[in-house]
């Protein structure tokens, strides 16, 4: 018999669209307010704001590609988010150690595919550095997808109620 979807995976999708929107929000700052290649020192010797653009993904692999990595990362990410979303919407009311690391990788993925079809490359804009050692680039849409993939892996590895099927909520 096939589980029906909670409910409560709705709040989850619409912690996902806020990362959307502040992502989205973000990137229109950047692209009226800053020069691009620029930096702006926010916090000297550490952070800047830094206009760039990245036609690949993390740290820019396979930027150089030739154009087909647009369509290639598009779907990948549209792909995760909709098996995300689908596990999303069988995790059980409470298991928000599953819940909040899917909806901010769906977040976080969705603010970079709009990036791809709206421009044709994700914005760039923070710059964290020490020294002449320079972090790669990164957003708001980056930082969510980095901070669910870890949750995903912590709390996956140290979830102490048990082992947890992907995407159920149920403990087997």
């Amino acid at each position: 018999m096939s589980q029906r979807p909670n409910p409560s995976a709705l709040i989850w999708l619409l912690l996902s669209a806020l990362v959307v929107g502040l992502d989205q929000w973000s990137k229109a700052w950047v692209l009226s307010s800053l020069p691009e290649y620029t930096p702006v020192p926010m916090i000297d010797g550490f952070w800047n704001w830094y206009r760039t653009y990245n036609t690949g993904a993390a740290f820019s692999f396979l930027s150089d590609a030739g154009g087909w990595q647009l369509w290639f990362f598009t779907a990948l990410a549209v792909g995760i988010s909709g098996l995300l979303a689908f596990w999303l919407s069988r995790t059980a009311r409470g298991q928000w150690r599953s819940a909040l690391p899917y909806a901010l990788v769906i977040g976080g993925a969705i603010g970079n595919v709009i990036d791809r079809l709206m421009h044709g490359h994700v914005v760039d804009f923070i710059q964290w550095y020490i020294g002449s050692h320079t972090w790669p680039s990164f957003n708001i849409a980056d930082s969510a997808i980095v901070g669910g993939a870890i949750g995903i892996a912590v709390f996956g590895l140290f979830d102490k109620s048990g082992k947890q099927q992907a995407g159920t909520g149920n403990l087997r």
